[in-house]
């Protein structure tokens, strides 16, 4: 009889603990509720951001070829943000030393991709991102030369090249940070590592530039620095 009461005892205790936990852990599991519901409660749309590169007018001031750049970016929850680029890329070089060609071309280029936020914490002003681009031109160069002398009659020849039709299409990795500096305005910057998929140089072979890529090789390295505004 006592080993029943004992047992009796024990039992009632167990039960009486599991209560008091199940009672205190409900106030904890509420709080998660309400966490998740709050995190949920984000819009999916964000809004947009349009930004404009200051590195491609710079290196068209302080050099030979540039770019004017500019995008939209769709924010998607603070965490994915489709984006098309679109640019002018421009060149004018000349080689006094060597072949004594002058080089030009003028051409739009555009690209479309995505970026992913990959900060633990995304609803937060800044974002460190990853991304991809699928990139693509058409455009035309002159490649134009001083006329030369004909050795027999002594007259000037013409000689080069105009509206040489050429085209490109790569494929670009990214990586970037952009910061939140004051009410919708940010700053960002981004390092493109850009790979050469498809292309045609024209009549003349390799060209020495092109729109939105950079100088003609099979792949390329870029950055971007970027004055971004919420919409």
């Amino acid at each position: 009889m006592t080993n029943r009461k004992n047992i009796s005892a024990y039992i009632l205790t167990l039960t009486f603990s599991l209560l008091m936990l199940i009672g205190h852990a409900t106030p904890a599991q509420a709080q998660l509720k309400m966490f998740r519901l709050e995190k949920d409660s984000i819009p999916f749309f964000r809004g947009f951001q349009v930004s404009f590169d200051l590195v491609g007018p710079a290196m068209l001031l302080l050099g030979d070829r540039g770019e004017y750049e500019g995008a939209l970016r769709i924010n998607l929850h603070d965490q994915w943000f489709p984006i098309f680029e679109m640019g002018l890329g421009r060149a004018k070089h000349e080689d006094d030393e060597v072949t004594h060609l002058t080089y030009k071309t003028s051409a739009p280029y555009f690209r479309i991709g995505m970026d992913w936020n990959i900060l633990r914490n995304k609803h937060q002003a800044n974002r460190l991102f990853v991304g991809f681009r699928y990139a693509f031109t058409t455009y035309k160069v002159d490649i134009l030369h001083e006329d030369l002398i004909d050795p027999i009659w002594r007259t000037k020849v013409p000689y080069g090249l105009k509206d040489m039709s050429c085209n490109m299409h790569w494929l670009e990795a990214v990586f970037g940070i952009d910061a939140k500096v004051y009410g919708p305005l940010h700053l960002g910057w981004s390092v493109r590592y850009k790979r050469r998929v498809a292309h045609k140089d024209g009549d003349l072979g390799n060209v020495w530039y092109v729109p939105g890529f950079g100088i003609n090789d099979k792949d390329n390295l870029a950055a971007n620095f970027n004055v971004i505004f919420d919409i």
